[in-house]
């Protein structure tokens, strides 16, 4: 491509899918240091593409002024100025189409992400199920701008680059012999969430060991929850509602390890080049939404014929009176963990 290539990418949510473009965009600028990229996402996830070469990130605020048809034409109208010679379309929902068709009509080029419907809905199914793994939804991203003429081929590598810590949290890491883990458990829909009960058993165990412990993602609810762990388990801190976004990446740079759900704690920790030990309930690794770089031998699941029957974790699971999550022992999480330390 010519050094005048100048992309507009689209991904508006969730937080996980946003999170896993912005890995895929970190090599690709790697790849394609003439190519100028537009990231138009919601403002909150800016930090996801800071420090990102030749990217300029864009905000739609589709709550206000980028709300409804009249709204859409208006973001177009701004995108539209930066001259863009091709848009990639990596969300695939009626806002991004709107903004395609508008693009498309000016004679710009448009690649649409393939989300494999068809495939997923084969896997998920419960009578003919077709149990597979699919094409990683990275990959799916990465085709996009191969279908648009660029260069791009992913490593797969998780890229360790640690952060300063904020001043704040300095506290936090002073004992430097100490591992720490990050724990992420909750999650957007409460079917991709270890029963917490059992999580605070996790918790428990490991505030034993020689770690600390760190809380990550959540609102007002969770942070209850987050902080009643704190300070009932030694040497556990509670993240929620403490640090922002930035700080929190910042953070997650700097520990061993995470312990996730399949949700966006473990992209945001792929995105730091952070190794994750993921639990999995109703999803399955399979659909293509494990983190990037991340190893299938860490995630934690049961063997089960109805597995998985959803793709986004918004079903409840099928496996009987027992659900796949509540089929997972703590122990069996703990002794994994215990692995990962002594690795």
């Amino acid at each position: 491509m010519s050094s005048t290539e100048k992309i507009i990418v689209l991904r508006f949510s969730a937080m996980g899918d946003v999170a896993m473009v912005a890995t895929v965009l970190k090599e690709f600028s790697a790849q394609n240091p003439s190519v100028e990229i537009i990231m138009v996402s919601r403002s909150a996830f800016k930090p996801f593409f800071d420090g990102i070469k030749n990217l300029t990130f864009h905000a739609i605020q589709p709550k206000t002024i980028h709300k409804g048809i009249d709204g859409l034409y208006k973001l177009y109208q701004e995108l539209r100025k930066y001259k863009p010679t091709a848009i990639a379309d990596l969300h695939d929902n009626l806002r991004s189409r709107a903004i395609s068709t508008f693009f498309r009509l000016t004679g710009i080029e448009i690649r649409r992400i393939d989300k494999g419907r068809a495939e997923k809905k084969a896997l998920t199914r419960s009578v003919n199920k077709i149990f597979k793994p699919l094409r990683q939804t990275v990959e799916r991203y990465a085709d996009v701008f191969s279908a648009l003429g660029f260069d791009v081929k992913l490593s797969h590598q998780l890229n360790r680059s640690p952060q300063r810590i904020p001043a704040k949290a300095e506290v936090l890491f002073q004992n430097k012999a100490t591992k720490k883990i990050g724990i992420s458990p909750f999650a957007q829909h409460i079917y991709k969430i270890y029963p917490l009960e059992k999580m605070e058993e996790v918790i428990s165990s490991l505030s034993r060991l020689d770690c600390e412990l760190f809380i990550f993602g959540g609102g007002k609810t969770e942070q209850v929850t987050a902080e009643k762990w704190a300070k009932t388990y030694p040497k556990t801190h509670n993240l929620i509602g403490n640090f922002d976004l930035n700080e929190e990446l910042a953070i997650i740079s700097n520990l061993d390890f995470m312990l996730s759900m399949d949700s966006s704690g473990m992209h945001m920790a792929s995105l730091a080049g952070i190794p994750v030990v993921s639990i999995w309930g109703p999803t399955h690794p399979y659909a293509g939404f494990l983190g990037y770089g991340q190893a299938e031998s860490d995630c934690i699941q049961i063997d089960h014929p109805a597995r998985p029957n959803s793709i986004y974790g918004n079903k409840p699971c099928l496996c009987g009176v027992e659900s796949c999550m509540d089929l997972i022992h703590p122990e069996t999480i703990v002794n994994k963990i215990k692995e990962k330390l002594n690795g």
